[in-house]
């Protein structure tokens, strides 16, 4: 596990305006952490996991771990909290634009879009008027990457947003009436899901819980999530009437 040496501030993006730290590995990281909220570190963890099992360009991330000796003190930093935390790698990128969904293969515009109808995820919205697509482009590589899964798996996930105002919701009539397509997700989310108990295992014990004490449990509902996630085995995926 990555250890933090040194918080060098925080983001000004964002809801959750995560914290930039260095790494004793020397990356730097944003890290969000009792303070963002311990379901949203749960969703990241496996959302992320997912996204990456199916080959999505989703920002390298890891599980971090703050020193107490970092925050104590410092009221600052009480947003951030000790333990392990969620960090995702800082590179040198730029948030992409309306103009620059072009750029963008058609297959991999599929690809996000059922992604996030398959996670619930109504996080991604970009028009003309503008939005927060949570989707950067590196320029060098000329590759699409992909961030911020905390709103992932949401009880109150709209069906009519993510069709009008998703980043790449020009694509949902190739998604949706495209036999071919639906079978292929259907086939990729269902093999992504075989990792979903060693994802689980994985989720640090502290995210469990609301205080660093570990004493007020955070009630997370991974079945939920899971029953979520499910819908990949039957024809209820692909519902938007």
């Amino acid at each position: 596990m990555v250890q933090i040496i040194e918080i060098l501030g925080r983001s000004e993006q964002g809801i959750t305006h995560p914290f930039i730290c260095r790494g004793n590995d020397d990356n730097t990281y944003f890290v969000k952490g009792i303070g963002a909220g311990r379901r949203d570190q749960v969703c990241e963890w496996i959302a992320g996991n997912l996204g990456v099992e199916l080959g999505l360009p989703i920002a390298p991330f890891k599980i971090v771990d703050v020193p107490v000796e970092l925050i104590e003190g410092n009221p600052h930093y009480t947003d951030l909290g000790p333990g392990p935390a969620f960090g995702s790698l800082k590179q040198t990128i730029m948030e992409l634009n309306y103009a620059g969904i072009e750029r963008v293969p058609v297959d991999l515009q599929r690809d996000v879009l059922a992604f996030d109808w398959w996670i619930r995820n109504n996080d991604r919205m970009l028009s003309e008027s503008g939005g927060n697509p949570n989707l950067f482009w590196e320029p060098e590589k000329e590759q699409l990457v992909i961030i911020d899964h905390n709103q992932a798996f949401d009880p109150d996930f709209s069906v009519d947003n993510i069709l009008q105002y998703h980043v790449f919701s020009e694509q949902h009539h190739g998604l949706f009436d495209d036999v071919f397509y639906r079978q292929k997700h259907e086939k990729a989310f269902q093999a992504s899901l075989n990792r979903w108990s060693d994802i689980c295992d994985n989720i640090p014990e502290e995210w469990h819980y609301l205080d660093t004490e570990m004493s007020i449990p955070a009630n997370i509902q991974l079945d939920a999530i899971f029953i979520t996630l499910n819908r990949c085995n039957s024809e209820e995926l692909w519902d938007h009437a």
